[in-house]
């Protein structure tokens, strides 16, 4: 459970700004390694006053999640993925809550490679324009020294089956395309679902900790229900229209017969 972030040392409510020696201190870690956290964007900015930066509760907040969710097991990766679309100022409880929502819904870790091994990997030459589309797409993100990074190493893999049937690399691009603007539709139905059920009821209590792990059930729950019922939708609709291309390329070589 992440600690209040307004808590000092002897539990009173504490809103002094901090130094960044102050801030390691009341966390407890290292100058170094919040530095590096910074570094990666885990945290805020800090106001500054000439070379002194202050932090204040926001950044306990955040530094407190962040060594939770390492002492969980999370890669530096996946923890700044999570924080990326929190709130910058959000109090711990915010932030144990977003995590808890979100968590299961992230893709895996993203992976790095080059556009050769990218290229290899797809059985087609090296080329940019393909990269730019893919990144286009919020597949891949460019990185230095001509390095990518996968952010869905698991649709990626999906990607490359159907280019390994023959399938060219734009078509396919061209059909994600237009997948995901209806899969985001499809995403959005669930969630307006799921928050005019339980969850409106948590909100309107005004998101009590005890009821914290019921919330956290709900959504972990959701996630597998929905993919099974937009997966048998999808075979349903897939066979079907599987169904009428069949047909009409076979009455096609009737009529030519």
């Amino acid at each position: 459970m992440v600690t209040d972030a307004r808590a000092g040392p002897s539990g009173e409510d504490d809103d002094r700004e901090l130094t960044v020696d102050e801030l390691a201190a009341r966390v407890g870690v290292t100058v170094r390694n919040l530095r590096a956290y910074s570094a990666r964007g885990l945290l805020p900015a800090p106001r500054m006053v000439g070379r002194t930066g202050y932090y204040g509760r926001e950044h306990v907040a955040r530094l407190l999640l962040v060594r939770e969710m390492l002492a969980e097991g999370y890669s530096l990766a996946m923890i700044e993925r999570t924080l990326a679309a929190a709130p910058r100022t959000a109090s711990s409880t915010t932030l144990a809550l977003h995590r808890a929502l979100l968590a299961p819904w992230l893709p895996p870790e993203a992976e790095t490679l080059t556009g050769a091994e990218l290229a290899a990997r797809a059985g087609v030459p090296e080329n940019e324009a393909l990269v730019d589309r893919l990144a286009e797409l919020g597949l891949v993100e460019r990185l230095e020294e001509g390095r990518l990074r996968v952010l869905d190493p698991a649709l990626l893999a999906a990607g490359l089956q159907v280019v390994s049937l023959g399938v060219p690399p734009d078509d396919l691009i061209d059909a994600q395309t237009r997948v995901n603007e209806h899969v985001r539709e499809i995403a959005q139905t669930y969630v307006q679902m799921f928050l005019a059920s339980g969850w409106q009821a948590f909100v309107d209590a005004g998101t009590p900790p005890e009821r914290l792990e019921r919330a956290r059930d709900m959504v972990g729950r959701l996630q597998p229900a929905a993919a099974q019922a937009l997966l048998a939708a999808f075979r349903t609709e897939m066979a079907a229209a599987v169904a009428d291309a069949v047909e009409t390329v076979l009455s096609r070589l009737e009529v030519g017969e």
